[in-house]
């Protein structure tokens, strides 16, 4: 099937995008424990990028999960198909000249290596939300750990399935030490670099 699929040239490029846009694209991936403050980080990064005129796009877990990902449960296989999912919608989207912020558990080092290259290296800035999983538990603002522990929610990660800590990370943040506020100041200066045009 895959050799009678030829993709389309088409006249606007990436980098006409990005001009039009005046900054770079690419995707900041945030990863960490359920609780962690993943989402909560990126989309008080995301106001901040507003203010600043980025064009940007967030993509988040649970949203996801209520559309594009409907179908898939939690076990390893469709979270892998859940991750490569979001990699390639990803990757659309920073062709279309947008800064991409994706909040995803993502345990599995695999999953996370297949976004890098699938979005390519250059694309890519890891975060990882480091919030220890007792502090993780204290939050639960869903419930979820409370109905892990008693088996009522399979595979989840933290309790009945595992959380690959990621070994090189572009930036770690435990929000236990490190306030929101901080956090997106941290981020916004790892991110500089990207959103220059060259």
């Amino acid at each position: 099937m895959q050799e009678n699929i030829i993709p389309n040239q088409f006249s606007v490029s990436k980098n006409q995008r990005s001009l039009l846009n005046n900054h770079g694209s690419f995707l900041i991936w945030f990863t960490g424990l359920s609780g962690s403050g993943k989402s909560t980080i990126a989309n008080a990064l995301e106001k901040e990028l507003h203010k600043m005129n980025i064009s940007t796009y967030l993509l988040d877990g649970d949203n996801v999960r209520k559309g594009l990902n409907s179908d898939l449960s939690f076990s390893p296989a469709d979270r892998r198909e859940n991750i490569r999912r979001i990699a390639e919608v990803s990757s659309l989207m920073i062709d279309g000249g947008l800064v991409v912020l994706s909040a995803f558990i993502s345990p599995y080092k695999n999953d996370r290596e297949f976004v890098k290259n699938t979005v390519k290296d250059e694309n890519f800035i890891q975060i990882f939300v480091d919030t220890p999983l007792a502090v993780c538990k204290t939050r639960d603002p869903k419930g979820f750990y409370i109905k892990a522990e008693k088996g009522l929610i399979k595979n989840f990660t933290g309790i009945s399935a595992p959380y690959e800590t990621p070994e090189n990370p572009d930036l770690k943040i435990d929000t236990t030490t490190t306030g929101i506020a901080e956090a997106v100041k941290l981020i916004i200066q790892k991110i500089k670099p990207k959103l220059e045009l060259i």
